[in-house]
């Protein structure tokens, strides 16, 4: 609760902070204080040094896994607001604006990590949702920026009707919004049968798919994020798409019994495959390194999916590693790439003589995204495959994802390729020392968990 508090209340001082200062940079500092008083109210929960308590009428229900990826997610953002906040400041005239909307769209993360109702759910996909809308047009001399916008708000808004729906015929089988475990045969020892139950699940699934950008309900994706204004797109990309994660775990770890096994056995690894095969495939043939980007980012979801094939604490150590590596990861290229004067691949030939060490940040930040031993990326996919296994999903599911990684590793090192072994003059803005020196912080945080990955994980055991 300090957390949804801590963060609406961050969210209105910010936007009274653009009223009376007209310094950028005082505005950004200003914001990235009440970021570490946010990590601090929600650490205090957690630990339970301090505690503000309402009576939720069960419509939230906080734990230590949510608890936890709470203060995973405020710590990403953090850091993510530290290395870009000199690029945010380039966007609009009113910075702390931005970070006003950045405290808002966190109240709809630490909503969607401990709703128990799903009218919770529906309120914290809003609160998270209406404020990219929002960020995605926020470049407003950009057509494409304004085009990603208006897209990304008519498919949102479809899908959230879409949401309803589902959540209404829910509520017409059971007479609650509640989340609980089905009604089982004593005899069969199955849930029992209820259409319009298993109609509501499956438009639940159809939206939330929708939200994490899962094929086949993936096509806003590529077009939103490379619209969006480039300093944005990774914040989109990552703690929006966990927050997301999270929520659909929540949903159907329990309620997936009422679709009966059969069923999700079925429409699960059909939208895993479709997923890692769009993903991957089509990244292969892009020649922006943003699209291809936004295109991965799809693919990484496929194996995302794999934490809701079945449920056993295994299933959370591996999303949250997940989510840590992937999140880094994607934070670092980007911050590489925000520097580039061009997105094509051949902005990056001859990086590696231009600029050895941003060059080496970039093929660590590469390496950890391809799943490469030594970095974070390595365990996150190996916990990932680990969780499948022991949910009892098959072998044939097993050897699709690790071909569909090997395809990942190829255009993954088109760019190391680009840096290394091809000739030419690097289309790059200057970098100071104080962003590599903060590129660095994230590139040892991968290296780290990549040797030690139960230094994040040791708290959930």
């Amino acid at each position: 609760m300090n957390a949804i508090i801590v963060s609406t209340l961050l969210g209105v001082v910010m936007m009274f902070v653009s009223w009376g200062i007209t310094s950028s940079k005082l505005q950004r500092s200003i914001g990235l204080f009440g970021m570490f008083v946010l990590i601090l109210a929600n650490l205090a929960q957690l630990n339970k040094w301090w505690v503000v308590d309402f009576d939720t009428k069960g419509m939230l229900a906080f734990n230590q896994i949510g608890l936890y990826v709470n203060l995973i997610l405020f710590i990403i953002t953090f850091i993510y607001l530290w290395i870009n906040g000199a690029e945010i400041d380039k966007i609009g005239n009113h910075t702390a604006d931005y970070y006003a909307i950045f405290f808002f769209i966190l109240c709809g993360v630490s909503i969607l990590t401990s709703f128990d109702n799903l009218l919770m759910l529906f309120i914290g996909i809003e609160i998270l949702s209406i404020p990219l809308y929002i960020l995605t047009g926020a470049d407003k001399k950009s057509m494409l920026s304004n085009e990603a916008s208006l897209k990304y708000f008519l498919m949102g808004s479809f899908s959230t009707g879409i949401l309803l729906l589902g959540i209404a015929f829910i509520y017409g089988a059971t007479g609650t919004f509640h989340l609980g475990l089905p009604q089982f045969n004593p005899i069969t020892r199955m849930p029992y049968e209820n259409f319009l139950m298993s109609a509501g699940l499956i438009l639940l699934f159809v939206s939330m798919n929708f939200k994490v950008s899962a094929a086949p309900f993936h096509f806003w994706t590529p077009d939103v994020y490379d619209g969006a204004p480039t300093v944005f797109t990774p914040f989109m990309a990552t703690v929006v798409k966990a927050a997301g994660f999270i929520a659909f775990i929540k949903v159907f770890e329990i309620q997936r019994f009422a679709l009966g096994y059969n069923t999700w056995v079925i429409i699960l690894p059909l939208v895993i495959v479709s997923t890692l095969l769009v993903g991957n495939i089509t990244a292969v043939f892009q020649r922006s390194v943003k699209r291809m980007l936004a295109y991965s980012s799809i693919a990484q979801v496929g194996f995302m999916l794999f934490a809701l094939y079945g449920v056993s604490e295994f299933n959370n150590t591996a999303i949250l590693l997940y989510i840590v590596a992937y999140s880094l990861a994607t934070i670092g290229v980007f911050a590489v790439l925000i520097k580039m004067k061009d997105y094509g691949f051949e902005s990056f030939n001859g990086l590696a003589k231009a600029k050895p060490a941003l060059a080496l940040l970039t093929t660590i930040f590469l390496f950890s995204l391809a799943g490469i031993p030594l970095t974070a990326g390595f365990f996150a996919k190996y916990f990932m495959l680990n969780a499948l296994l022991t949910a009892g999903a098959g072998l044939w599911l097993l050897i699709v994802a690790i071909l569909f990684a090997a395809v990942s590793v190829y255009y993954y090192f088109k760019i190391v390729q680009a840096m290394y072994f091809v000739e030419g003059e690097p289309a790059i803005h200057p970098v100071d020392k104080s962003y590599e020196y903060k590129l660095w912080l994230i590139a040892i945080i991968l290296l780290v968990l990549g040797v030690f990955p139960d230094l994040l994980l040791s708290y959930l055991y």
